[in-house]
């Protein structure tokens, strides 16, 4: 169980085998730590020391974010203590081929997911730009199978990444203010859940990582460096389309989101706004979100990811806009959504079973280890169809 606490001024504290989420005499929520795989701490959340020492016996991952969903840093169980599968990750850094190998798959993945979605547009919305663009991105394919360098096959993605947000705004039903890719601090609605989703999605590829008992640290799309994750960063890459993409535009044609769920932060300025309530609509009902989409189909915060290398300065976005941050009751459904797309199943041919999203995160980096270990040849991701 995945347990977000977003009430500001809220304590955790310990009674019994237990923690409960607490604000003066008022108790929120009972956690039953043998339930709990995963705790994020939203803002000015306080954890008594009786708590932290039930959290860190129970190996629960604990996450602490900013109250509007920026990562701060984590409190994780113990590292894995296979030193031999973690010596074997560091000396494979020092092979070439196996890392552009690896590196070209993960990228492979990432394009492919990319064009699938903007021809999913395109039959949905009746949009051909959004397929002339899949075209494009489908036409790296072969230049990227000849790749010599990681180098190289970064510089694929990041082209592949541009033509993908040119084309993601068409996925949207009317016009709410997307242009481009705007991460630091994101501008506009769209960016503003993009970078909430990314970040909720690198905890969970962070927490499959130590399942599958690797070492987060050395990847070999992203570029290594002090306290990045770079292999959590490269897990992460054929799931943005899959998760994170798909589940903003459904939150956003279904209407689970509008303009009145988001606040301009100002500094100096308190900005209040107004929540739409009611019931939701159903987040993955939204055929343009599944895994497979046969061609008859036609549907209707920010984490430290520092990309595949770090951005000179000279290159770095100032768009001269203030953040645009999600309202409480808006942010909740965000969560709920995330939460609802995980436990989403679908049959997954590799795996020869039906799998949530959420399993499907710890298989692959099950199947990424077992390619490190030299069990499986070839790094295969999830791919939609």
């Amino acid at each position: 169980m995945v347990v977000y606490v977003k009430t500001q001024g809220a304590r955790i504290i310990k009674e019994g085998k237990h923690l409960l989420v607490k604000k003066g005499d008022a108790t929120y929520h009972t956690l039953f730590t043998y339930k709990l795989k995963q705790l994020l701490l939203f803002g000015n959340i306080q954890v008594t020391h009786s708590a932290l020492c039930q959290i860190m016996h129970s190996n629960i991952d604990t996450v602490f974010l900013t109250r509007y969903g920026r990562y701060l840093g984590r409190l994780a169980p113990p590292e894995s203590k296979n030193v031999f599968l973690h010596k074997q990750q560091y000396h494979l850094l020092d092979d070439p081929v196996f890392g552009i190998r690896l590196a070209r798959c993960i990228v492979a993945g990432k394009l492919a997911n990319m064009a699938t979605l903007l021809m999913r547009i395109k039959r949905s919305r009746n949009k051909p730009v959004a397929g002339n663009i899949a075209k494009q991105i489908q036409s790296l394919m072969p230049k990227l199978a000849l790749a010599d360098s990681v180098d190289s096959i970064r510089g694929y993605e990041g082209r592949g990444s541009a033509l993908f947000f040119e084309g993601f705004r068409y996925g949207f039903v009317g016009d709410i203010g997307f242009t481009k890719r705007v991460r630091r601090p994101p501008t506009d609605p769209v960016n503003s859940v993009l970078s909430l989703l990314y970040t909720f999605l690198m905890n969970r590829v962070y927490s499959a990582v130590r399942i599958a008992g690797l070492d987060p640290y050395p990847g070999f799309l992203h570029t290594i460096d002090y306290g990045r994750f770079s292999l959590v960063l490269d897990l992460m890459e054929e799931f943005r389309t899959i998760i994170a993409d798909t589940l903003t535009l459904s939150l956003f044609n279904l209407k689970i989101l509008q303009k009145e769920d988001f606040v301009i932060q100002k500094p100096a300025l308190a900005v209040s706004g107004q929540s739409s309530t009611g019931n939701s609509p159903d987040v993955t009902a939204d055929p343009i979100g599944l895994i497979t989409m046969v061609d008859g189909e036609a549907g209707n915060f920010d984490l430290p990811e520092q990309r595949m290398e770090e951005t000179p300065d000279s290159a770095k976005q100032t768009t001269g806009k203030y953040p645009v941050k999600l309202q409480p009751d808006a942010f909740k459904r965000v969560i709920d959504a995330f939460e609802k797309k995980l436990t989403t199943i679908f049959f997954y041919p590799q795996a020869e079973c039906n799998l949530t999203y959420g399993d499907a995160i710890i298989f692959q980096a099950g199947h990424y280890r077992k390619v490190l270990e030299g069990q499986v040849d070839v790094y295969q991701p999830i791919l939609l169809k």
